[in-house]
């Protein structure tokens, strides 16, 4: 497969969106696949006819399972993946319109500016080479006042000011100046607009009064700084002014509106969970501002009104306590896709702790290789940890894949405390040494229910 690092999401087949999944999710096919083909089908929709393409509406997905199954980390490795506008959000951050705390509407001028992020860095990049020009040549500006009245023969020889430009440029990219001090003006950030329609959040406020505070006192202030960190922030400066702001906006606008993803986590948690109460009130109110930006509606931001018809939802939940039916009727039908996660087998741990790129295994050995000790695991002890990580979900709270993280730890943790001392040494982790560091502790009721 080719590498993903340097593809767009959707450029990506189904199978290939999988498999880039696989590297790191251990199951769950059933959501996997239903995933890559909902992605798979915003390329598709944009190759349409103009005249159905308006008509094909994404199928927003309602994954439902046990925590620590997946839900969470398939939306982390899609938002890794993607080149659309992507952003997670958590159901019970929001309050309902009239209570304090985020309104609905701030999910997607937050998804409005990731894109514009995403966007301005794209430019950026087209402008490199131009920017690290004008930037050297900022610096030399800056240099050779200072430098040519210095006594120091070995830099500053006599000749025209244009040959010893030359020379200083040479010197400059060989970064023989970058401890060197001087002293530069840094300018104000400005901000690139200010809400005047809907209701602002105090987040919104604050970053309105920023971007007055920078159009009417932004003059900048000098500082001393090294050339080399005199270069970061030139860089910044002429990127800024590299990039077409108003086109960034443009595009980063149609992105959102025709490739955003926006995954809503604990959604289970705003569903009713029994007879109507004060909170259950709320948490409806929740789901019916939520109601019409699924649906598709018009949302103002400061770059503009966004129209949501067209983003994808992803929406999860554990739906312990309450159902998918819990939510009110019309958001369950803007959520056609229904997936359950399966809950986690001990071979399914063993394969999390062998099969992924980021193995729990491999990341405890690289920590360890830092002091100098190197770590290796047995199959069959794996294998026990896997058991235990198994039965303890079993006997206790299932909270799936996070077992491991507690287990792990405590397998150990005396281990990395007095790895410093260990230097040098080579130790493998055997099938007898987790059950001499976890055996009681997983026999024990008591114990395994408060430490594991």
């Amino acid at each position: 497969m080719e590498n993903s690092t340097v593809r767009k999401l959707d450029e990506l087949k189904p199978k290939q969106i999988v498999a880039e999944l696989d590297k790191y999710i251990i199951g769950q096919e059933a959501a996997k696949r239903t995933i890559a083909v909902a992605i798979r089908n915003r390329t598709r929709r944009k190759k349409l006819p103009e005249a159905i393409r308006d008509e094909v509406s994404p199928k927003n997905i309602i994954m439902i399972g046990p925590t620590g199954v997946g839900k969470t980390e398939i939306a982390r490795r899609i938002a890794k993946l993607s080149n659309a506008p992507f952003i997670k959000v958590e159901a019970t951050k929001y309050t309902e319109v009239g209570y304090v705390g985020r309104d609905v509407e701030s999910i997607i001028r937050d998804l409005m500016s990731v894109a514009l992020q995403q966007t301005k860095a794209e430019l950026a990049e087209a402008q490199t080479e131009k920017v690290k020009a004008r930037v050297e040549e900022r610096l030399l500006d800056l240099l050779l006042p200072q430098m040519k009245n210095e006594p120091d023969m070995d830099i500053v020889a006599p000749e025209g000011d244009g040959r010893l430009r030359e020379r200083f440029r040479a010197m400059l990219r060989e970064g023989r100046f970058d401890d060197r001090t001087i002293e530069l003006n840094v300018q104000a950030r400005k901000h690139v607009g200010i809400e005047v329609m809907g209701a602002p959040n105090m987040e919104e406020i604050q970053e309105a009064m920023a971007s007055l505070g920078s159009i009417f006192g932004g003059k900048g202030h000098v500082r001393k700084v090294t050339i080399k960190r005199a270069r970061e922030i030139l860089t910044e400066e002429e990127t800024e002014k590299a990039v077409d702001n108003d086109r960034a906006i443009d595009e980063a606008k149609e992105r959102v509106e025709q490739m955003g993803i926006v995954f809503i986590d604990e959604i289970d948690k705003v569903a009713k969970s029994g007879p109507t109460s004060g909170i259950d009130v709320s948490r409806e109110g929740v789901q019916r501002d939520i109601l019409p930006i699924v649906e598709g509606t018009s949302v103002s931001t400061k770059w503009g009104v966004i129209d949501t018809t067209h983003i994808l939802f992803i929406a999860s939940g554990a739906f312990h306590v309450s159902k998918p039916s819990d939510l009110i009727p019309e958001l369950q039908g803007r959520f056609p896709l229904r997936v359950e996660l399966n809950d986690l087998t001990a071979n399914d741990f063993y394969r999390i702790l062998t099969e992924p790129q980021n193995a729990l295994t491999m990341q405890y050995r690289e920590l360890l290789k830092t002091e100098g000790v190197e770590i290796t695991f047995e199959d069959a002890a794996i294998r026990r940890l896997s058991e235990i990580a198994f039965k303890v979900n079993t006997s206790h709270d299932n909270i799936g894949a996070r077992r491991l993280f507690t287990i792990m730890e405590r397998l150990l943790e005396e281990l990395s405390f007095n790895a410093d001392e260990l230097s040098g040494q080579h130790i493998s982790i055997t099938e007898e040494y987790v059950d001499e560091r976890l055996g009681d502790i997983v026999e024990d009721q008591d114990l395994s229910r408060f430490i594991l």
